[in-house]
């Protein structure tokens, strides 16, 4: 058992204790309040902020790597514009220096996904980041089934003179594949047990059923030019989705909102320039927040370094927003974004102990520190400022 003392604790659930402690046992939070006796070990937290451990619901580390030493991508399997079978937890890399760096900057929780340069990508899972192996560290595989729109695939398949080659070919790809997938869906269905009936098995439509089904959303890579065509192909199909990027959503603000979908926008930090990159509007956030959207901030990791996620949400409030919610945006927006929310994205008993301390407020603070990162219960960071006592 590990019993954290003395700390204000933003729970992402029932707002904020100014001052209490959070009783963890067998990985889980078993109690929160104030004064908790038991006998267990105690990690007195005077000073320290306690929130649930950081969740990055976009990213790509452990299957791209930007190393010196082991630099690789194995995660764009572009070798036709539709791959809707192939999982990025085959991929990925546990021993990538990225998963480290993650944890030790308070991120407990990737939501890890095939890369862009096809229309569709494959399907995305949810991982702690540390762990003994991948698949043992995994807490939902799939969360959603990836696809791009814009420039990627037609970058990817208009040099070699494939479609798609323009904007237009990309809905017409994706549509049709989501038709043949509802006949076969159907024709399954219609069949039952009537083996002479049912339709030869294929993989790349099995992995298409979970989303026609709504079990799983699909991912939208999108920005300011495609966000409408996303919207509507979403719509034609009746599907859950979320748009990821969403540069220069505040053009589409309505249509966003009554949409329904949720909003996974960033990174933040990326270079206005020309085309895709010219509106990176984080205003945007604020007002779609405002309007009731399920938001969610990504660093696009290692595109943009994952220690970045706690400063894209103080861009957040540098906007206006609140600092709690801004934080919601990297804790349990995320977490239920990817249908994970049981398990992680807020302090709440029966939850994973994944928890975070800081000394100093994240997303307020420019300066705030991580003081230990604590996944399953276990502390697997502490930094070297010698500010709380570890003590039986």
């Amino acid at each position: 058992m590990l019993l954290i003392k003395n700390t204000k604790i933003y729970t992402m659930a029932r707002g904020i204790i100014d001052n209490g402690d959070i009783l963890i046992d067998n990985g889980k939070i078993v109690a929160i309040g104030e004064n908790i006796r038991e006998n267990a070990e105690v990690l007195d937290a005077e000073g320290l902020i306690a929130m649930p451990g950081l969740i990055d619901c976009h990213s790509h580390i452990g299957g791209i790597s930007f190393s010196r030493t082991n630099s690789y991508s194995d995660i764009n399997e572009m070798t036709n514009n539709v791959t809707p079978d192939v999982q990025a937890i085959y991929s990925v890399d546990t021993n990538s220096e990225d998963f480290e760096y993650a944890y030790k900057n308070g991120i407990t929780t990737l939501g890890i996904t095939p890369g862009s340069g096809n229309v569709v990508c494959g399907l995305a899972f949810a991982t702690k980041t540390c762990g003994k192996n991948i698949f043992e560290m995994t807490i939902k595989n799939p969360i959603a089934l990836k696809v791009a729109l814009g420039g990627n695939p037609k970058g990817t398949y208009g040099k070699r003179n494939q479609k798609p080659s323009t904007r237009m070919s990309i809905p017409s790809i994706m549509k049709e594949l989501f038709k043949q997938a509802e006949k076969y869906m159907n024709e399954k269905e219609e069949a039952k047990e009537d083996k002479d009936k049912i339709p030869e098995y294929d993989e790349k439509l099995e992995a298409i059923i979970p989303v026609l089904k709504k079990e799983i959303p699909l991912k939208m890579h999108c920005t300011q030019f495609d966000m409408l065509a996303s919207i509507e192909i979403a719509k034609e199909f009746d599907l859950k989705f979320t748009l990821e990027h969403a540069w220069g959503a505040s053009n589409y603000i309505e249509e966003i909102v009554e949409s329904g979908c949720g909003v996974v926008f960033g990174p933040v930090g990326s270079m206005r320039t020309f085309g895709e990159s010219s509106l990176i509007d984080i205003e945007s956030v604020v007002e779609l927040e405002n309007r009731g959207v399920l938001i969610a901030l990504t660093t696009d990791a290692p595109f943009l370094s994952i220690d970045s996620l706690i400063h894209h949400a103080g861009e957040v409030v540098r906007e206006g927003c609140s600092i709690e919610r801004a934080l919601r945006m990297i804790t349990i927006n995320p977490a239920k974004i990817m249908g994970i929310e049981d398990r992680v994205g807020s302090i709440e008993e029966g939850k994973d102990a994944d928890i975070v301390l800081f000394k100093g407020v994240p997303a307020y603070d420019t300066n705030a520190k991580i003081i230990h990162t604590i996944i399953d219960g276990n502390i697997v960071y502490s930094s070297s400022v010698s500010i709380p006592n570890l003590n039986k």
